[in-house]
């Protein structure tokens, strides 16, 4: 029989301190008493990160994501930061929040997941080896991966690296993250959170770990698998969802209707999904279907809906520019002398993440026709490392220039609250206006998805 770690009394490591790793690691520390019993939580909390920089501006109480609240860094309960593996070692917990993202070809990079597994499998060792605690460590995953992976990838490359056998030296979890970056009304103890374990004594310590600080309570998953296949479809629901209206706004379109005129109407029914035409991009929507069916290939079967609806959300950034672009040149625009604004750089509202981001992409089509660009997006610094190269970037939207066509990418809050006379004095006469998020006034006469 396995000692298992102290629910209320325990080390827990998160390898990984991005959108997902950073508000979980303060969720745990500063839920002070268990959800679930009242009990008081006396737990050490470690976040680590490979990220040198990453982890010194942690420690400053600074950000980048914005995800987490200044004070909750600076006057945490009993949190730490570290990019030194020797301070992870005597842990009874290790929860991995790393990327999974697609490589050029869509297929599955599974490089950040398994060097993430390595230095688990490396730093259990040398726990055992040394015998720094007792009781037997638990090895979560939040990363988002393919039914199997876990079982499949992860766990062998653990018990390869620390020479050892999981149900012997370590047990393993899963519990997909649902975090929502920019959303500033649903945090992630707001969120039911799919827990999962390789056995059932396993799955129940697993989920009265996170029934601990997730007030929104948990769902225990019958297996890793499940929970697994769980995390992708929800994100390729949605993938198809906004597939199919982004298909609805090509035919309207082409039938001179506007696209949120017809949706207004159908969401009076109470059963219309009310989903919008956009870009699609993040590190979850636009990635997610790769994962799932990139398994089922492999299982051999070849998905033939959710590639189409990855399809068309892909095509939709070179669609709008074709569509402007046609409709400038037949009215006499020079695209060699014109410059667009794009308002929005990042994959969402009101977050800084630019990972997978449609924009970056549609800005590409925008160069292709030697058009010049401005780019405007105020959550994002000018010094960020992931900014396309050769555009002219600001925070603000310049003033003291006009343009051609303005493109509304992404819906920041500052760009919903610019009214009519503003958008006005930014553009030429006869010049165009691409509405992809609905935000630009009707007045205006948009182009609209």
């Amino acid at each position: 029989m396995h000692l298992l770690p102290k629910l209320n009394n325990c080390k827990v490591t998160i390898v990984g301190l991005g959108y997902v790793g950073l508000p979980l690691a303060v969720q745990i520390d500063k839920t002070l008493n268990c959800h679930k019993t009242g009990q008081k939580l006396r737990r050490k909390i470690v976040g680590f990160d490979i990220n040198q920089e990453r982890i010194s501006e942690l420690k400053k109480g600074f950000d980048r994501t914005n995800e987490v609240k200044d004070n909750d860094l600076i006057n945490g309960n009993n949190i730490s930061f570290t990019n030194l593996e020797s301070e992870i070692e005597n842990s009874d917990v290790y929860i991995i929040t790393v990327p999974t993202p697609i490589d050029s070809f869509n297929n599955p990079n599974l490089k950040p997941i398994e060097i993430a597994s390595k230095l688990i499998g490396k730093t259990l060792k040398i726990r055992r080896d040394n015998e720094l605690i007792k009781n037997i460590p638990i090895v979560l995953f939040e990363s988002t991966v393919y039914p199997g992976l876990t079982q499949e990838i992860c766990i062998p490359i653990i018990e390869a690296e620390m020479v050892g056998k999981v149900n012997k030296d370590f047990l393993c979890g899963y519990s997909p993250e649902r975090i929502n970056p920019g959303d500033r009304g649903r945090s992630i103890g707001d969120i039911v959170k799919i827990t999962s374990g390789m056995d059932e004594i396993t799955a129940n310590w697993v989920d009265s770990f996170y029934a601990s600080f997730i007030e929104a309570g948990t769902h225990k998953a019958k297996s890793i698998k499940i929970a697994e296949t769980a995390k992708v479809i929800e994100n390729t629901q949605r993938d198809l969802n906004i597939a199919l209206v982004n298909e609805l706004a090509i035919i309207c379109r082409k039938l001179n209707i506007d696209t949120l005129d017809v949706l207004e109407a159908a969401n009076t029914k109470w059963n219309f999904l009310d989903f919008r035409p956009g870009l699609v991009g993040g590190h979850c929507i636009g990635v997610d279907p790769y994962y799932l069916t990139h398994r089922a290939t492999l299982a051999g079967y070849s998905p033939g809906v959710v590639l189409a609806g990855r399809r068309i959300n892909n095509y939709m950034g070179d669609w709008i520019i074709e569509e402007l672009v046609s409709v400038m040149t037949s009215e006499g625009f020079t695209l060699s002398r014109s410059t667009f604004l794009i308002l929005g750089l990042t994959f969402k509202e009101n977050c800084p993440d630019m990972r997978n981001s449609g924009v970056i992409k549609l800005i590409q089509k925008i160069k292709s026709y030697g058009i010049s660009i401005v780019v405007v997006d105020p959550f994002i610094e000018k010094t960020d490392k992931n900014l396309p190269k050769k555009i002219d970037f600001y925070n603000k939207i310049p003033t003291n220039q006009k343009f051609e066509a303005i493109i509304a990418a992404v819906a920041h809050e500052q760009f919903k609250l610019l009214k009519t006379e503003f958008f006005k004095q930014l553009i030429v006469e006869k010049g165009k206006f691409v509405d992809i998020k609905g935000i630009i006034p009707r007045e205006l006469n948009p182009i609209r998805l």
